[in-house]
């Protein structure tokens, strides 16, 4: 794993680890399309393969971890890798510059929505970009699995998750299921003593800062700023959960938006690069233009910041006992299953006919094969995909 020149002034290597952190995560903020799964595996090319900020392992423990806590698990991904990196500066650095790039295109959509009054066009680049995302995604699942599974019983135990997932089987009842059957063998193979870690209680005061219910009430910034608060801290899952959080509360019950804008709102979220939380980007500013854009993106991602700063010195914790340590590989693998799940059902709306089949064949043999990024293979799936439909 590579790290800062020793020799190096502390204040001189802080101030690069910080810009490099920065650099990385302003680039994935802008063009990494693809939702968190191809998010995750963009960000593992970058840290573990290309520059060794991370081992594959320690990866996969913060893949785990941020699987444990509600909010966006690429955005938490990130900011684990600059909290890792450069500390609470890092953490700050990372989680906002990914975040910032697709708020800022989120914000040039919504304009262009509020003042035509449809969302502009992106089937061409989305017809290229996701038979690429497909290949990043397999290649990420392919090099996180081999260090996953490190036998027998974890492949059981990966292939069982697999299975559960794709029957239904809620997400967290995945994880802690396979995380603590990992644990009890552990426990069973060195008969040892003590209890598996916890995480830090999530956020009770937060969850408490539930809309008012019953009936409409007036919009004001204040409520929207709790509302979207609410949702950062309880919300496990895919966008598809946060639609439904959106569905009842700003649909069924606020009466803020209609079904058309909502459905929008998500496909905005889907075409634009970066956390898929953006979302509340568009929506804030339907709502209460540049103001309400900026205060419904702080509500949503605050949560993000605050639960990986409690849970990051919980990581090491658990892996100093074999119990906990054991727990941790079950939910890396159940993890790993999740994304497996969504990549097959991904897979499915992207490989639709020949020329997408053969790109992401074609993508994923390059990718395995080394030596290019994978931003640039989605920039070329993009002006492809634009050729291709015209």
């Amino acid at each position: 794993m590579s790290s800062i020149d020793p020799v190096e002034a502390p204040d001189a290597a802080s101030n690069r680890a910080l810009r490099d952190l920065a650099i990385l995560f302003i680039r994935l903020g802008a063009t990494a399309f693809g939702g968190p799964a191809a998010h995750i595996a963009m960000m593992e090319d970058e840290v573990v393969r290309r520059r060794g900020w991370l081992d594959r392992a320690t990866f996969l423990d913060f893949l785990g971890a941020t699987n444990l806590i509600p909010g966006p698990n690429s955005t938490e991904m990130a900011i684990h890798i600059g909290h890792r990196r450069a500390g609470w500066k890092g953490l700050i650095v990372a989680g906002a510059c990914f975040i910032v790039p697709a708020m800022l295109i989120t914000l040039v959509v919504s304009y262009l929505y509020v003042r035509y009054g449809a969302m502009p066009s992106a089937q061409g680049i989305l017809y290229g970009v996701k038979p690429v995302i497909i290949a990043v995604v397999v290649q990420a699942l392919w090099r996180l699995g081999r260090a996953a599974v490190r036998d027998r019983f974890l492949a059981v135990l990966a292939i069982v998750s697999t299975i559960a997932s794709a029957v239904g089987v809620n997400e967290l009842v995945v994880l802690f299921a396979a995380g603590a059957i990992a644990a009890a063998s552990v426990y069973v193979r060195e008969r040892g003593s003590g209890a598996i870690g916890a995480f830090a209680a999530r956020g009770s005061l937060l969850f408490a800062i539930s809309s008012t219910a019953g009936a409409a009430v007036p919009f004001s910034l204040s409520v929207m700023f709790l509302f979207f608060l609410k949702v950062g801290s309880v919300l496990f899952g895919s966008g598809y959960v946060l639609l439904a959080f959106l569905q009842a509360d700003l649909v069924d019950r606020l009466h803020w938006l209609t079904q058309s804008q909502l459905l929008d709102a998500i496909a905005v979220g889907q075409i634009t690069p970066g956390p898929v939380f953006c979302t509340a980007t568009f929506i804030g500013y339907l709502l209460g233009g540049v103001s309400g854009a900026i205060i419904a993106t702080a509500g949503i991602f605050l949560p993000a910041f605050i639960f990986v700063a409690m849970s990051a010195a919980i990581i090491p914790r658990l892996r100093r006992s074999r119990t906990a340590g054991g727990f941790l590989d079950g939910v890396n693998v159940g993890s790993l299953a999740l994304m497996s799940v969504v990549t097959w059902e991904l897979g499915r709306s992207a490989l639709i006919d020949a020329p997408t089949i053969l790109l992401g064949i074609a993508s994923a043999v390059t990718l395995l094969a080394g030596g290019i990024n994978s931003i640039w293979l989605v920039l070329a799936g993009a002006v492809l995909g634009l050729a291709l439909t015209r």
